[in-house]
């Protein structure tokens, strides 16, 4: 299990850099190791709030944060995410709902890392001859910067995702932040700082509820993680200001997760 001392610090360095928290990547790691799940989802959320908090910290800072857009988003899945923390599921039942959501992120990182990139819009590994398209894109996103999702809309899908951010202890970001970005509701930055208040906000009000409800689990050896996945965040904040890219990276992530992922599918119905 040492391992994860390598493991934790990369997929926070990997995960700051584009303004989320990393749990699924925490959960996606530790699973590999037996750990029990509740202590899994605890270790997460603590990561995750540390992590996506300094994230936030970045993106507020260079102005990138609209209240407005992420009001209606958190009205509900806060409350939503608390309720989620407190249920008591099985181990199958969690397992299943855990690698459901891993199975989403996999496919994300490696099909859509580049979308990625850009949410920091940072350059990354797009060629010089196709960089003006993608300044002519990015201009055409910050037209749409202050388009904003019906308030009704906005409460259903942060009921949603606060919900299941909740039951499986992550904070959800990795969800909203491609709906905002392909619904045109902010731009790609606007998207990453919005996305990190949503996280830090969901992982804590999960983690209350994890209290609440008896399921909140920690051990000496999850409590040691918790360091070194901050010495992570705290580099991959700063690399991911300073527009360096980690594409390469974030797809070697995908293809480890897409291992932990077959080998449990795999498992389960063979």
């Amino acid at each position: 299990m040492s391992l994860l001392f390598v493991l934790v610090p990369l997929i926070a360095f990997l995960y700051a850099s584009v303004g989320f928290g990393g749990a699924t990547g925490y959960l996606a790691a530790m699973s590999f190791f037996g750990i029990q799940p509740q202590v899994m989802v605890s270790t997460a959320l603590l990561l995750n709030i540390l992590v996506a908090g300094i994230s936030f910290a970045s993106f507020y800072r260079a102005g990138h944060l609209r209240r407005a857009l992420l009001f209606p988003f958190i009205l509900a899945s806060v409350p939503a995410a608390f309720i989620g923390g407190s249920f008591k599921l099985s181990d199958q039942a969690y397992s299943i709902i855990l690698y459901t959501v891993l199975t989403f992120v996999a496919i994300r990182l490696l099909f859509f890392s580049k979308t990625i990139e850009t949410q920091n819009g940072t350059r990354g590994s797009i060629p010089e001859e196709r960089y003006s398209t993608t300044k002519h894109a990015t201009r055409n996103t910050e037209l749409a910067a202050h388009n904003a999702p019906h308030f009704s809309l906005a409460l259903l899908i942060g009921f949603l995702i606060g919900l299941l951010s909740g039951v499986v202890g992550i904070g959800g970001g990795i969800f909203l932040s491609p709906v905002i970005i392909f619904a045109r509701w902010g731009t790609p930055k606007q998207a990453a700082a919005v996305s990190a208040a949503f996280i830090v906000l969901n992982s804590f009000s999960g983690l209350i509820g994890r209290l609440a409800g008896g399921t909140f689990q920690l051990d000496t050896f999850s409590l040691a993680l918790i360091p070194f996945g901050l010495l992570g965040a705290l580099m991959g904040s700063w690399f991911g200001a300073r527009q360096l890219s980690s594409l390469n990276l974030r797809r070697a992530l995908g293809v480890v997760m897409s291992f932990a992922v077959t080998n449990f599918w795999w498992t389960l119905f063979k």
